[in-house]
């Protein structure tokens, strides 16, 4: 059956081929199929990403100074998360992260992504020490008048202090830093304090921390040392205001006559042991003779137990850190990444905000870690 069937097919086409050309049977025996337009997929935009290596000159929180061969970079890292081990310390190697292409030295066009540094990879920054006569103190700055006249002003912020002879003006200072501390010949102060970081302060070189002090032996004629429990709640050169420990007492301290130690600086909210001789009446400190201050060491304490803070206003933010004023007129940028965040400003640039954060945890750094942030 199937043999029949082919004969019919073929001849039924034959009949219907009869008459036409050549190039007509062709044209029948092979349709031509057109081919189907292919919508036109848009090619997405090729993104260029780079890297620019250098030194830093400058950070003022959201704008970074980068010196690179010969040029100078200044780039917007706002949208950029900082992940540095050592800071943005002046003069320390660092690398930008960006998306577009650099045209000449001009940044407009790129967006910086991220910023490094390769500590692994190179040796550690050098520590500088400058020496002059202290004029001024609060819990974040301190500046001193050097030999030459010039007026040097720097960030204290969890800096070890130890004033064997007590704090006062035109006292003989010596401070421990790292960073480039560059002021042009015609200039009286510095500025661009804040890309220094300030390892220690002493009247002393160098700096050693004080030994324990012995326990008196009771059998002696020796008057008892007593010691006194405050919190910290502010400092202004040689006088240290506090407030007596599970009380609301104030007392005011003159540190100007007696060995101050501070570990982890002088800030608000910090524990301090007041040592004394004389009767204690509960109230002031009349009639006491102060021996010495020591402040706590904060290093490798627990959040939970953390209790220094600073307040002040947020002037810029990247994708990781915000950078205050502070009350005594000093920038500094904290992390973010772990903070409780309990204000409701969102960190909006003129924001005035609180913060608890434990300075110690940034012994080498100029970056500090947060831990709270409420209005305040």
């Amino acid at each position: 059956m199937k043999k029949p069937l082919a004969v019919l097919i073929g001849a039924g086409l034959f009949l219907s081929l009869t008459g036409c050309s050549a190039e007509q049977i062709r044209e029948q025996l092979f349709i031509k199929k057109e081919p189907t337009a292919v919508e036109a997929v848009p090619h997405p935009e090729r993104v260029y990403m780079d890297e620019l290596r250098g030194t830093l000159s400058d950070f003022n929180g959201n704008i970074l100074t980068l010196q690179s061969e010969d040029a100078l970079y200044s780039f917007d890292i706002s949208q950029a998360s900082v992940e540095c081990k050592n800071g943005l310390i002046s003069g320390d190697s660092i690398s930008v992260i960006y998306e577009g292409q650099l045209e000449d030295n001009h940044t407009d066009s790129v967006k910086a992504l991220k910023v490094v540094d390769e500590y692994h990879q190179k040796p550690q920054l050098e520590t500088h020490v400058a020496e002059g006569q202290l004029q001024s103190l609060t819990p974040n700055t301190i500046t001193i008048l050097t030999a030459k006249g010039r007026s040097y002003t720097f960030p204290l912020t969890g800096a070890k202090q130890y004033y064997q002879a007590g704090i006062r003006t035109g006292q003989p200072l010596y401070i421990h830093y790292k960073g480039n501390l560059s002021v042009p010949a015609n200039a009286v102060t510095n500025s661009g304090i804040n890309s220094l970081k300030v390892i220690s302060v002493s009247d002393a070189e160098p700096f050693a921390a004080p030994e324990p002090t012995p326990t008196p032996d009771p059998d002696t004629d020796v008057p008892q040392e007593k010691q006194l429990s405050c919190i910290i709640s502010n400092a202004s050169l040689q006088n240290l205001e506090a407030v007596i420990a599970g009380t609301a007492v104030p007392v005011r301290l003159d540190m100007s006559a007696i060995p101050c130690y501070f570990p982890s600086g002088i800030h608000a909210g910090s524990m301090i042991t007041v040592s004394y001789s004389g009767e204690f009446n509960g109230t002031t400190l009349e009639g006491l003779t102060l021996l010495r201050i020591t402040g706590e060491d904060l290093t490798g304490q627990k959040k939970s137990r953390i209790s220094t803070e600073l307040s002040g206003m947020v002037v810029s933010t990247t994708a990781n850190t915000f950078t205050l004023r502070t009350e005594d007129g000093v920038l500094l940028t904290f992390y973010t990444e772990g903070a409780s965040n309990l204000s409701t400003g969102g960190m909006a640039s003129g924001c005035f905000v609180k913060i608890t954060f434990n300075p110690a945890d940034s012994g080498e750094s100029n970056i500090y870690s947060c831990i709270k942030i409420e209005d305040a």
